[in-house]
């Protein structure tokens, strides 16, 4: 059995929709020129507010996948 090393990295999304929207538009970009994905944990949440109302939703994520040689 071999073993494997991850690499982590951090990323933020960004969605005028939502937070999970947010995470979903990070990781959709990371996986056009990353592979094999494994885990993405969410570090911090935060809301751009315009005249009183959430205007962009953020989230900053911990991505981390399989290192290759």
């Amino acid at each position: 059995m071999s073993e494997s090393v991850y690499k982590i990295i951090e990323l933020v999304g960004s969605s005028t929709t939502s937070w999970e929207d947010a995470a979903n538009q990070a990781i959709a970009k990371a996986s056009g020129s990353l592979r094999d994905l494994r885990i993405a944990e969410v570090k911090k949440l935060d809301v751009k507010i315009e005249e009183g109302k959430p205007a962009r939703f953020r989230t900053n994520l911990r991505l981390s996948f399989k290192y290759q040689d």
